[in-house]
């Protein structure tokens, strides 16, 4: 292993100048400079970080803090970050929580001391938790798909993919609109309200709030048929998902019978039969963009929307002349949530 005792012999420098040069400290003369630079290359050294750190209060890292790691929204969000921090010559360190609002104050506390700047992706705390934790910060932090005003952020357009989607249901046809809404702790489940409100008033069925799963799409499933629904929005793509297995389960045909529209485009939203309509949104470049916020700073914090794009697929029909009913012949028992969480 190459220590820096080893690129000072061959630079034919002290040891501690070596470090001093090593560390872009002051008071090394050019010349020294570039033979300790040209030594380190020739012998492959690297510093290590946690002594760099120590002689430039920087570690040349970001954290990412994620709710599930496992989940296709938050992984997308992840690579983004990813890759901005690799282009600018920076780490990541990564920390789940396990959707687990109770350990989120230390998570962040703990990886905070150890980075440069904090990412927070779909941080659970109520922002009267959220906010001192902010300001309590050692370093930068950015959010993503959260708004607070104690931080820069980038979100989504949530308001206009809700629009383009209800557009889409209505030049079709569909009167009977349901949303199969999210967790009421949600800050993204609760700017989808706010937009159907606006957009719809009460002219939208809600059918409640579900897990972000697949088995709660499977829930939202039933409460839409019952509702007589012709077409059904739903929080996320997971949710969408399951809605599609249980109709499909009880021999409700979709698009013929019933439509259905998503939100966030995951990669599985085309690989499904029939293939998903839905939302999409900019995961990696939001994962980009908070990256670059970090070295923003800026007051008032930036707040930054991406826009989105609603995808047709084939998951979405003109409206059928009557809500179907299906057979209760064909129902079967729910299927289980496999426990995948989107946010």
């Amino acid at each position: 292993m190459v220590t820096l005792r080893d690129v000072a012999r061959v630079a034919g420098v002290s040891l501690a100048t070596a470090s001093r040069a090593m560390s872009d400290a002051p008071h090394v003369s050019a010349a020294n400079r570039e033979q300790v630079a040209r030594a380190a290359e020739s012998l492959g050294y690297r510093p290590h970080p946690a002594a760099r750190a120590l002689t430039t209060g920087s570690t040349g890292t970001v954290g990412l803090v994620v709710p599930d790691l496992a989940n296709p929204f938050f992984a997308a969000v992840a690579k983004g970050v990813q890759a901005r921090a690799r282009e600018t010559g920076r780490d990541v360190l990564v920390a789940d929580t396990d959707e687990d609002v109770a350990v989120e104050p230390d998570v962040i506390t703990r990886l905070g001391d150890r980075v440069d700047g904090l990412v927070l992706c779909s941080p659970r705390l109520p922002a009267d938790a959220l906010g001192p934790l902010l300001a309590a910060a050692g370093g930068p932090v950015a959010l993503v798909n959260r708004e607070t005003p104690d931080a820069p952020s980038v979100s989504f357009d949530i308001a206009d993919g809700v629009r383009q989607a209800l557009d889409h249901l209505r030049a079709l046809g569909h009167d009977v609109v349901a949303y199969a809404g999210g967790p009421r702790t949600s800050w993204s489940d609760g700017e989808r309200r706010t937009a159907l409100g606006a957009l719809a008033g009460d002219t939208v069925l809600d059918l409640g709030s579900f897990r972000p799963t697949h088995g709660g799409g499977v829930q939202a499933a039933d409460l839409a048929l019952a509702a007589g629904a012709t077409a059904v929005l739903c929080f996320n793509d997971l949710v969408a998902l399951g809605v599609l297995a249980r109709l499909h389960a009880r021999g409700v045909a979709t698009p013929a019978d019933v439509s259905v529209v998503g939100f966030d485009d995951v990669a599985a939203a085309s690989l499904v039969t029939p293939a998903l309509t839905t939302v999409a949104v900019p995961l990696a470049r939001a994962g980009r963009t908070a990256v670059d916020l970090l070295g923003a700073a800026s007051a008032p914090p930036d707040h930054r929307r991406l826009p989105v794009e609603l995808v047709v697929r084939s998951s979405t029909a003109p409206a059928p002349p009557t809500p179907v009913q299906p057979d209760p012949r064909t129902t079967v028992p729910r299927t289980a949530d496999p426990e995948v969480v989107i946010r």
